[in-house]
């Protein structure tokens, strides 16, 4: 699939910048997919107005590729169903993205069985390459570009990353079939290096920009980058934060499009709400103990609203850290305001009768 073969209002959405939860995997106490709930979340966050959906990603669990669990194809599958079948989905205006993992043959087959399922771009994990140079850095992407569009993806080290030097970005805004970029390293100097390189290969208007540094997601958003003539913007965010509270995302996002396109000065509370959000993601992510929790405090906020029945992983070790729970109170009771319970109250039960 090329570029020019997604729809035009998918790709100018994409542009202007559109909420992406990285959607999370729904099992039951078996640790078997539980269809139900996994159909309810996707269209949880259509309905709370995310323009696209992430599958296959860190948040849906890696481990849905292993031989014995081979959830992988089920879930892409399973999900693309239930966008098409979904009024915006039969529109053609949301996106779908796959997470495309492994070295070249299995990404390959990864991003092939995405395209022939009707996703639309396949964001790209290198983590697999951990001892790759550049050139095979970028001659592996090429190959998955010749399959499906690439959202590139700058993971952090934490959770699987690697780090990927300027010279990777610049050479990687060279190919053509790019759609976007997901910047996640949570490191304001790497974040730097990849806005910078789109810049300096004239790349700007053509590669969207995508914050996952969920630690600073609002302030990525706000502001604008300069270097010499070159300007760019973080358009949007593909995020495992907007995994939840997604309702208060999309209008987040909503206001601070609205606040670039007038050029108004921003708002103090806007800043406040920036560290309001940072807070929240270190009680879901579990910062304080290096992100271990991030996939069960994902799960936990979906549990309480009654999305997930529990928070179970494929990882049995997989689970809430110790106080984890309490901080997850904590932001709850600090930033009442931030949250969409009432949104999912009001729909939980339509969504799960399909």
């Amino acid at each position: 699939m090329r570029l020019s073969e997604i729809a035009s209002a998918i790709r100018e959405n994409v542009k202007r910048g559109m909420v992406i939860p990285a959607h999370p995997l729904a099992l039951t106490a078996e640790r078997r997919l539980d269809e139900r709930r996994q159909h309810a979340l996707t269209r949880y966050y259509l309905d709370a107005g995310a323009g696209g959906v992430a599958v296959g990603v860190h948040t849906t669990q890696f481990e849905i590729r292993q031989p014995g669990i081979d959830l992988f194809e089920p879930v892409l599958e399973l999900a693309s169903e239930t966008v098409d079948a979904h009024p915006s989905g039969q529109a053609r205006r949301v996106l779908k993205v796959a997470g495309v993992c492994g070295k070249t043959p299995q990404a390959l087959k990864e991003a092939t069985f995405a395209a022939s399922h009707g996703y639309h771009a396949g964001l790209v994990s290198l983590s697999a390459l951990a001892d790759a140079d550049v050139p095979a850095l970028i001659e592996h992407c090429r190959e998955v570009a010749e399959i499906l569009p690439v959202f590139g993806f700058y993971l952090q080290p934490a959770v699987g990353g690697r780090i990927l030097p300027y010279e990777f970005w610049r050479q990687f805004a060279e190919i053509e079939n790019v759609l976007a970029i997901k910047i996640a390293p949570f490191n304001r100097y790497q974040t730097l290096d990849v806005v910078r390189a789109i810049c300096e290969a004239g790349r700007a208007g053509d590669i969207a920009l995508y914050t996952g540094n969920d630690d600073n997601i609002i302030v990525d958003l706000l502001q604008e980058y300069r270097f010499g003539d070159h300007r760019a913007r973080v358009a949007g965010g593909l995020l495992g934060h907007w995994a939840v509270w997604t309702r208060g995302a999309v209008e987040q996002l909503e206001r601070i499009h609205a606040i670039a396109e007038r050029g108004d000065p921003i708002p103090s509370e806007t800043l406040t709400l920036a560290a309001e959000v940072t807070d929240c993601n270190a009680a879901f992510f579990d910062a304080a103990n290096g992100f271990a929790g991030c996939i069960a405090g994902i799960h936990e906020v979906l549990r309480r609203q009654g999305l997930l029945e529990g928070i179970w992983c494929l990882n049995p070790n997989e689970c809430l850290s110790a106080g984890q729970a309490q901080e997850i109170d904590r932001v709850y009771r600090a930033y009442p305001h931030l949250n969409d319970d009432d949104f999912v109250a009001a729909h939980v039960d339509e969504w799960l009768r399909g």
